[in-house]
Parts: C-alpha cells; structure tokens; sequence
C-alpha cells in the first residue's frame, strides 16, 4: 500500500511531540500555510528545543507555525486570528492535541503587536500577501520581543532593506513566491 501526503486541506506539523500530526486548513481565499520546507528551515535556523519560549503568531491562519512551536516545546504561543471560522479550526485542533500550553485567539494581529511591549522570545509574522503589512508588522514586532529574542516575517515580497530599531538580519530565504526571513533583537551586551 502506498504512503500518502496530507489530504488538499490539510497541513501536517513536522517537528516535536506533535510530529505528523494533521491541522485542517479552511477553504478561504488567500489562506496558504507556510510550506514544509521554509518551516523545516526556520526551525533549524531557531533550534529545535524551545522549551520556555513565549511565541506570539499575529496571523495566524491555519496556525502551522504557531503549532510547530508548541509542538517543539514553547511554554506559551498565542494565535491571533482575525477569522473567527479559523479561530474555531485552531481551537478544535488546540483541543484535539491537548495542547495546554497553546491559545487562539480572535483579534487584529497588528492591534496585538502594537499592544506588546518585550514579552516574546519569538513573534511570527506572515500577513495576508499583497496587504503591504510586512513593514510595519516587523516594527511593531521590534517592541514586542525581548532582548536577544527573534522575529520571522514570511511574505510575497523581499523583505525590507531599512530595519526597524532593535532588529538586526540573520538569516533569509525564497521558495517559489514565498520569502522569509529571520531577524533578531540584540541582546544587552550587543550594540545595536
């Protein structure tokens, strides 16, 4: 019998106590979960422990990051999602892993960000492509992660070249129409 994929609507966590385990992914317009591979990537470029962790995930549409990083042992994520139909599918999910340290959330993700000063040791970032939010997403995330924490911006177009304050590049990636890349809040004893 051949082994098969995931199913159309559905996207398959790939790291951590979760591991192979499937989230439903709603038919809407727009919605498209982070592809294995850049996840694969980004959480090899985060380390695969993030044990401790606080994770906000602004946009949370299918919540495949936000899961990943739960499924990986962060002791707290929060998933803003502005549709609540995405928010009963993340919570269904959240309630069928039993993931105690995972909550979702209906709100406006830049409203969150804007809301969060230095709590985050990670904030992930992919808004709807073609709103132009990326900018100003990475600024309000600059405010909302603590020294030396990471902010991760997936979108349809290069990331900025102008950095807001309190971030420094460290990584980025391209696969098909997706960028992404990696950026970092200097710790205390880095300069800025």
């Amino acid at each position: 019998m051949k082994a098969t994929g995931p199913r159309r609507h559905e996207v398959r966590i790939i790291g951590g106590q979760w591991r192979r385990s499937l989230l439903p992914v709603a038919d809407k317009p727009g919605l498209r979960p982070t592809p294995d591979r850049v996840r694969e990537t980004l959480f090899n470029w985060l380390g695969q422990d993030l044990s401790g962790w606080r994770v906000l995930d602004v946009f949370a549409g299918s919540g495949a990051l936000g899961f990943e990083a739960a499924s990986r042992g962060a002791a707290e994520v929060l998933l803003v999602e502005q549709d609540g139909e995405l928010v009963r599918l993340l919570n269904a999910s959240r309630e069928r892993l039993k993931a105690t340290n995972l909550r979702a959330q209906r709100g406006d993700g830049m409203s969150v960000l804007r809301g969060s000063l230095a709590r985050y040791e990670l904030v992930l970032l992919d808004p709807p492509f073609g709103a132009g939010l990326g900018a100003a997403a990475l600024a309000a995330a600059a405010r909302a992660v603590v020294p030396g924490g990471w902010v991760y911006l997936e979108a349809g177009e290069a990331p900025p070249t102008e950095m807001p304050a309190g971030l420094q590049p460290y990584r980025s990636g391209r696969a098909g129409a997706v960028h992404y890349a990696l950026f970092q809040a200097p710790s205390p004893t880095e300069p800025a």
